[in-house]
């Protein structure tokens, strides 16, 4: 399964090609072709190295919660039964 990250634009290469994006504190350029005109300040979907979707800040705010949501299940789920938020 594939996931697209919702990320902050950091700044936008002058070509209008390129962007400085940043989740969870990593911080790496990716092609903006698809979705056309960004400003740093926005938040886009990115999947494989491409932006392919623009959001609000209302709706990344809420794709970031969900995310958030899924990666605390799958640790939960991966805890050794009885051990701090694994089963019991």
């Amino acid at each position: 399964m594939c996931l697209g990250i919702p990320c902050r634009v950091i700044d936008v290469e002058p070509d209008g090609q390129q962007a400085l994006i940043e989740t969870a504190g990593l911080r790496q350029k990716v092609g903006i072709q698809l979705v056309g005109a960004v400003q740093a300040g926005e938040y886009l979907i990115v999947h494989a190295g491409y932006a392919i979707e623009k959001l609000d800040l209302e709706e990344a705010g809420e794709r970031l919660r969900l995310l958030e949501e899924f990666l605390r299940c799958e640790n939960e789920a991966a805890a050794p039964a009885g051990a701090p938020g694994g089963s019991p």
